[in-house]
């Protein structure tokens, strides 16, 4: 199924879409529940707001990604970052 320049929400209930791709899409305000990204690559993406609740982060990679305010249950990553600096000076 191929959709050019549409402008409506989409349900998918059930369904496998496994190997779709997405370019210059706008999701916001979209919901995912119960869903398996596992082995998905997002690139180049504004995830400003966005919320991962009750999610497997297992063998998770970020780089080159700005994370002002970002937090990890509840904890600055800025924060942690200092904390892992300040821990690895100390010990050497």
């Amino acid at each position: 199924m191929k959709l050019h320049q549409t402008s409506e929400p989409i349900e998918v209930t059930e369904s496998s879409i496994t190997g779709s791709r997405f370019y210059d899409v706008n999701l916001t305000g979209a919901s995912f529940e119960d869903v398996n990204l596992s082995n998905t690559r997002i690139s180049n993406a504004n995830l400003s707001g966005l919320n991962l609740d009750n999610a497997c982060m297992k063998d998770v990679t970020i780089t080159d990604a700005m994370m002002v305010g970002m937090t990890i249950n509840g904890i600055l990553v800025s924060d942690l970052f200092a904390a892992y600096e300040a821990k690895t000076k100390q010990e050497s």
